[in-house]
């Protein structure tokens, strides 16, 4: 059993009240407050989150593009320096090796994000493909700490500490520049559906960048957030997590996510024909989003059930607290996937579930 690992702002954590829990192998904070007060101020205001946890791999070399189109679904030629791009990494069944965040960086310079759970996978993974190429893939998950800034007032906090201007900086591009005396990687990215930054900077200046963040963010209303208010973010997002809405058996057609498939990009990817074959033919399974009604959640594993046979099983659930009801999503048969019918048993009773198109609410990160 592998120790439990601790991201640079641990001490930073606990200083202030987080409560620590075992996530992928990192001692990491589902809360500090209150997972529905932090979730609430993000919307409202701003969270400041420690990703750290998450992974990042630089892949270098005279065919960095080459391999990456070959093992990401999604097409990096299109990406230009300062450029991010969300891509699926496939199997060649088509199911999922992870989702995960391309940076380029510069000519055949690329820096990958990746899940904390996947990242030892994930660079077996890359590696291994890479012998077929001029390519260079490092682990370099250790030289970085991740703040994530969220929220409609993220822009206005990190401006009074940026030494670059972000008043153009577009959606899903990052620019390189000093944040409170620190260098950063500043990168127009998230997993709440807000607007917001991703921060990456050196493991050593951490701690003293996050202080700054929350000493200069909280006369805004900017509060610390933990994994659990990052979780409803996201699932009122409608934004999948590795492990739930999509594995190594659910792919893109299975999770709606064929928009991170580029099938007429040149050359052959990892995974292409699984994925044409079973876009033809129809999965059979599909992924769909409910709301309950009420406040009961549908925790992962509970039955999907229609007509008192099941039919599916829940991947995701949680309580909205802007709807102020549970939500989820499930891995159903595609025959039912539309059927308004459906219902999620309880203790072994039945309740009627709305299925819902994400998000459940309405975001423009893009704003």
């Amino acid at each position: 059993m592998s120790e439990t690992q601790r991201t640079p702002l641990y001490d930073f954590n606990v200083a202030h009240g987080g409560r620590m829990v075992d996530f992928a192998g990192w001692e990491m904070p589902v809360q500090y407050e209150s997972i529905v007060e932090e979730h609430k101020s993000t919307r409202a205001a701003a969270g400041l989150f420690d990703v750290s946890h998450m992974g990042e791999a630089t892949v270098e070399g005279p065919e960095a593009e080459a391999f990456l189109n070959y093992v990401l679904t999604n097409d990096v030629s299109t990406m230009d320096d300062g450029k991010a791009l969300y891509s699926l990494m496939c199997y060649p069944s088509g199911g999922v090796v992870d989702d995960l965040l391309v940076y380029r960086k510069g000519l055949n310079r690329y820096l990958l994000c990746l899940n904390a759970a996947n990242v030892a996978k994930d660079v077996a993974w890359l590696q291994s493909e890479a012998a077929k190429f001029d390519v260079a893939v490092t682990n370099v998950s250790s030289e970085y700490g991740l703040i994530a800034l969220q929220g409609p007032k993220a822009f206005s906090i990190l401006s009074e500490l940026a030494s670059v201007d972000l008043s153009s900086l577009g959606y899903y591009r990052f620019v390189e520049g000093k944040v409170a005396g620190f260098d950063c990687l500043i990168s127009r990215t998230g997993y709440t559906g807000e607007v917001g930054v991703e921060l990456f900077v050196s493991t050593s200046d951490t701690a003293a960048l996050a202080e700054a963040l929350l000493e200069k963010g909280k006369p805004q209303g900017l509060v610390l957030a933990g994994l659990g208010a990052r979780d409803s973010l996201r699932l009122e997002a409608g934004y999948s997590l590795y492990g739930h809405e999509i594995d190594d058996e659910i792919g893109p057609v299975e999770a709606n996510l064929m928009w991170t498939v580029s099938l007429k990009k040149a050359g052959d990817f990892i995974g292409k024909e699984a994925i044409k074959t079973k876009r033809s033919d129809g999965p059979a399974k599909k992924v769909v989003f409910f709301k309950t009604g009420g406040r009961r959640i549908a925790r992962p594993g509970t039955d999907i059930v229609l007509d008192g046979a099941k039919v599916g099983t829940v991947v995701s659930g949680t309580f909205s607290p802007i709807l102020n009801e549970a939500i989820g999503s499930a891995l159903v048969d595609a025959s039912v996937a539309k059927s308004d019918s459906l219902a999620v048993d309880l203790r072994g009773k039945s309740f009627p579930i709305e299925r819902t198109k994400p998000p459940f609410l309405p975001l423009n990160p893009q704003a």
